[in-house]
């Protein structure tokens, strides 16, 4: 699936011509102060040491950004992965290009640039798309065309955010997945969510196992009496509607019912438990949004 937005990297808030008009420099690392914005709170060890060996063999192939704040003091924008390492691997100076960026564009640059590979958490990603839209005053419309996502997605990841402490932090070390944390946002008694949570990091439930249990527990609804009916009368479906009602069940991970007319007419009815599973089968439907 081609992601929208992070195939041109940093390029989304720095044009080739700034890049090219701003002269690499070397910079004491002793002089770059971490940045406030950064999305990510963890960074893996074991991959910062093989960075930092690779950078003793060849060195450090690709700049940081740098915001000059005065005459011999730098805030870091984009690069603290690179930075770390080099601080590891024993370097007193790093090739850096120094702009000045707003405080929305560091922290933009930080998240694209966490989002770009892929190793940001979810629980990270949803603090910095919230301070985007607490901080800066953006909608989940504009922070998914920033990031290259689509709406669904912004919503799921963000709804992480009201999970308890323990279920967050599980996601954000990588306990469980964040279709884990989707589907425990289905069950809403905490005894029960605490106990299906369990359940997930001691048994090893698949995210759909886990769906189906949240189901289970969620409160039974209270059944709807519709009206006098105002479709025709639905008949036998052909074998071939059977086979794409079973398909198309396994593929969103919910009941699908196809629904066939007199006529050849009919409906498709998708069911879902929980607005979370909702924009799960959304994002599934139509990835790039509507």
């Amino acid at each position: 699936m081609v992601r929208r937005g992070l195939g041109k990297g940093l390029s989304a808030l720095l044009s080739q011509s700034e890049l090219e008009n701003h002269m690499v420099q070397e910079i004491p690392i002793a002089q770059i102060r971490p940045n406030p914005y950064q999305p990510r709170r963890v960074f893996d060890e074991d991959s910062l040491r093989e960075l930092a060996d690779s950078i003793r063999q060849v060195g450090l192939l690709q700049p940081v950004i740098v915001r000059k704040e005065g005459a011999e003091e730098y805030t870091l924008v984009a690069g603290e992965r690179r930075l770390r390492a080099a601080q590891m691997a024993g370097l007193e100076r790093i090739p850096a290009i120094v702009r000045t960026p707003s405080e929305q564009q560091m922290l933009e640059m930080a998240l694209i640039e966490n989002l770009q590979r892929e190793d940001i958490n979810p629980i990270d990603a949803a603090l910095a798309y919230k301070h985007l839209m607490e901080e800066f005053g953006l909608t989940q419309e504009q922070v998914a065309m920033r990031v290259g996502k689509s709406v669904p997605a912004i919503s799921n990841t963000l709804r992480l955010l009201q999970l308890p402490d323990y279920i967050q932090d599980s996601i954000r070390n990588g306990l469980i997945s964040e279709g884990h944390g989707r589907a425990l946002l289905m069950v809403k008694d905490p005894v029960q969510q605490q106990q299906l949570w369990r359940q997930i990091t001691t048994d090893g439930l698949s995210v759909r196992a886990a769906e189906l249990r949240a189901r289970e527990l969620r409160s039974p609804e209270q059944p709807v009496h519709p009206g006098p009916p105002t479709y025709p009368l639905p008949s036998s479906p052909p074998p071939e509607l059977k086979a794409l009602e079973h398909n198309l069940s396994a593929y969103l991970g919910t009941k699908v019912k196809v629904v066939y007319m007199e006529g050849g007419a009919g409906r498709i009815v998708i069911e879902f438990y929980s607005e979370e599973e909702l924009g799960r089968i959304l994002e599934m439907i139509a990835p790039n949004g509507f």
